[in-house]
């Protein structure tokens, strides 16, 4: 049987990467899937091949979450993914000392405020049944602080601590709305190919770049949105203010033996 048979799932950040890779989980178990995104001509066409419903959603404009509301105001699943580095617009100085006000800000408005508003258009859209799944995507770098990219480290720490505070209101109101974050490290999506390129070299660039990795890989698309599909399913019904990491043993220390 499909784990998301005849359930409303609206994912963001759909277009393309891990967002895409969920869309496709969730088609595959039998889910009715909405992706969302910014980018209109991407989005349309990733649900169309797909399978998908499309919807512009920019997540940082209260606006756009409201015109959603207003087409769905019940579903079963929402998946907060969009997110951006802050370096889509090439090399940007993020460290603590440099980064401007503006920069920070605009980080900020994509990956905190639009998790925020993802997740109060969720609750609103769920408790009226009293029950859903609420996923958001933090990362590795929302446990450990990152010098280089401090914006986008602290956004990824306040979806973490965000997570417990949706999780508990929702226990506190008697809902079993769960809400739950994910924690990917170095997942290969097209955010490292101008890092690798497609030279001779690129599995060496590979290698380097997962050198410290205990596993010693990059993760796939497809591993985050199978744990995606536990969390969105009725298998984790008892799993609420949670975080999961998928980081190839990063976090658990060295898997170098003392000599």
């Amino acid at each position: 049987m499909q784990k998301l048979n005849g359930k409303l799932c609206v994912v963001t950040g759909g277009a393309r990467g891990i967002g895409k890779a969920v869309c496709h989980a969730f088609v595959a178990e039998g889910a009715r899937v909405v992706l969302t995104d910014c980018d209109e001509a991407e989005g349309t066409r990733a649900a169309s091949q797909l399978g998908c419903e499309f919807r512009s959603l920019d997540v940082s404009r209260e606006a756009d979450w409201e015109v959603l509301a207003s087409e769905f105001p019940a579903i079963d699943v929402l998946v907060n993914n969009a997110g951006i580095t802050g370096f889509e617009d090439g090399a940007l100085v993020h460290d603590p000392e440099h980064a401007s006000l503006a920069e920070w800000r605009r980080v900020h408005a994509v990956n905190t405020d639009g998790t925020f508003l993802g997740c109060r258009y969720a609750l609103k859209a769920m408790k009226g049944a009293g029950e859903g799944s609420i996923i958001n995507m933090s990362s590795r770098s929302g446990l450990v602080g990152i010098p280089g990219a401090a914006a986008y480290a602290a956004s990824k720490a306040a979806i973490r601590n965000h997570t417990k505070s949706v999780a508990l209101y929702a226990a506190q109101n008697g809902w079993a709305i769960r809400c739950n974050s994910v924690h990917p490290a170095a997942i290969l999506t097209p955010i490292w190919e101008p890092m690798l390129g497609d030279g001779p070299d690129r599995d060496a660039k590979m290698a380097a770049l997962v050198a410290d990795t205990p596993l010693k890989r990059f993760g796939s698309v497809e591993e985050v949105a199978a744990l995606c599909v536990y969390l969105a399913s009725p298998d984790s019904a008892y799993m609420t203010g949670s975080e999961l990491t998928l980081d190839g043993g990063l976090l658990a220390g060295s898997a170098a033996s003392p000599g």
